[in-house]
């Protein structure tokens, strides 16, 4: 079984292989010049009979013609791209490719066609990873194995980009060529290189050049549109208080006295020490009472269902948005290789920065439910409020819940889940449950408290709420 799924791999690496050349490599019409010559070549095998063998002479001379051609290296042109920084996975990404020619002859109909790796799955992959779901196909899908090339290839392909036109280049000048590609996926999207290409005089194959243009851009969750969120959470002692949050809390705590810098508060000014030394003095403060919330992140999977996991991050993503424009912490939390902890908010950190976080996050293989529980558990006398976006709803995840409530953390809880049905009872008893279904996600989101889950918001106070 193992020789024969090596040699599927052999084969589906090749057929691969020779269908991205063939696509790059002839235009549409050189393509139908091929498959009509094939056709002609085979009913013209009797020549007595009918005159197609004169058509299949006729096209083979012309693509013999274009395919010497096609030999000579496409012309030579300096290209530089101008990316942004960031993009969203299922939003269009927008960038500039600036284009010269510094030759002495105008270049006519240059294409040009990005490159992003190669998303063709390992042997290793290919042998031990299955596709989802694939236990419910039929036994010649299962052995042969061909739905999970194409979802190993297409769970790896980060983008893809149809050729572009390049209008005419005059000699030694250059243009500035707009391009639009979709990401599909969040993450690190590397370009590789770009491909130069023109075709020959009949238009059927296409000359090439290969340059080398590696960078890349980081590719941000899919973030869904959250409507407000009510988070009724109180204020909460921070022991040693936040360094450089800002001055929205209650109760400030002196540190030290400073030089003035400019747009200090004038309440703040130390009189007395300017008395003394003739200069601005200011006392500087530390807020010790502030609102902080939690935002945890299940990464623990036992299927492989990156698609489930996907929409665990986006919809973490959309919280993270939200959250910090609330005059609030916030703590993001989730294991990976370790156990993390993130702060933005106040001038504390950057949503771009969390995002950036959740554009990497990985499902955790390393370490149980437990360690989530432990890192949490050890904030629970900072924090005001928590968001939970779960993966699925039993023992474990019930017992963390019922533990923070227990201190006096209010929790919200978002469960993801492809059968909303096994625990709809629960989500109608307790209404810091919801449920999210793929597909259905933003509108789950931005369901009304009372229409979710049969509870007016009045009964909802003292917990987070969407």
């Amino acid at each position: 079984m193992r020789l024969f799924q090596r040699w599927l791999y052999r084969n589906y690496w090749v057929s691969s292989s020779a269908a991205h050349w063939f696509g790059r490599r002839f235009t549409p019409g050189g393509l139908l010049v091929f498959a009509t010559m094939l056709i002609c070549g085979a009913i013209g095998l009797d020549t007595n009979q009918n005159l197609a063998y004169q058509a299949f002479a006729l096209l083979g001379c012309i693509a013999l013609v274009s395919a010497i051609l096609s030999g000579f290296p496409a012309p030579l042109l300096q290209i530089k791209r101008k990316l942004p920084r960031y993009g969203t996975a299922g939003q269009p990404l927008q960038y500039k490719m600036v284009l010269t020619n510094p030759s002495g002859r105008q270049q006519h109909s240059v294409s040009l066609i990005e490159h992003f790796g190669d998303p063709r799955p390992t042997l290793a992959e290919f042998l031990q990873i299955p596709e989802p779901g694939e236990k419910s196909r039929n036994q010649v899908d299962r052995r042969f194995g061909y739905f999970r090339w194409r979802w190993l290839v297409a769970r790896k392909e980060m983008a893809r980009t149809k050729i572009r036109e390049v209008p005419s280049l005059p000699p030694r000048s250059g243009t500035e060529v707009p391009v639009d590609l979709t990401p599909f996926k969040r993450g690190k999207l590397r370009f590789t290189g770009i491909s130069i290409s023109v075709p020959d005089p009949f238009g059927l194959v296409r000359r090439h050049r290969e340059i080398v243009a590696e960078e890349q851009v980081l590719i941000l969750p899919r973030r869904y549109a959250v409507a407000h969120l009510d988070l009724p959470g109180k204020m909460q002692y921070q022991a040693g208080g936040v360094s450089l949050a800002t001055a929205v809390g209650q109760a400030e705590e002196f540190i030290a006295l400073r030089d003035y810098r400019r747009g200090d508060p004038l309440r703040h000014i130390h009189w007395k020490s300017l008395g003394r030394t003739g200069k601005l003095i200011v006392k500087e403060y530390q807020d010790e009472y502030f609102v902080r919330h939690a935002l945890l992140l299940d990464t623990f999977l036992d299927s492989p269902d990156a698609e489930l996991f996907e929409e665990a991050v986006s919809v973490a993503a959309s919280f993270a948005t939200v959250i910090p424009n609330q005059e609030s912490l916030l703590d993001l939390m989730f294991v990976g290789p370790q156990a993390y902890c993130f702060t933005s908010g106040r001038n504390v950190g950057q949503v771009e920065e969390m995002l950036e976080i959740l554009a990497g996050v990985q499902p955790c293989t390393t370490s149980g439910f437990d360690s989530l529980s432990n890192l949490i558990r050890r904030h629970a006398a900072e924090i005001s409020g928590c968001v939970c976006v779960f993966l699925r709803w039993d023992a474990e995840r019930i017992g963390l819940i019922n533990k923070l409530r227990a201190v006096g953390v209010p929790c919200d809880v978002y469960v993801i889940t492809r059968n909303p049905s096994t625990i709809r009872a629960l989500s109608d008893f307790d209404p810091g449950i919801h449920l999210l279904e793929p597909g259905r996600i933003e509108e789950n989101l931005n369901m009304r408290p009372g229409n979710q889950s049969g509870i007016g918001h009045n009964q909802r106070e003292g917990r987070l709420a969407a």
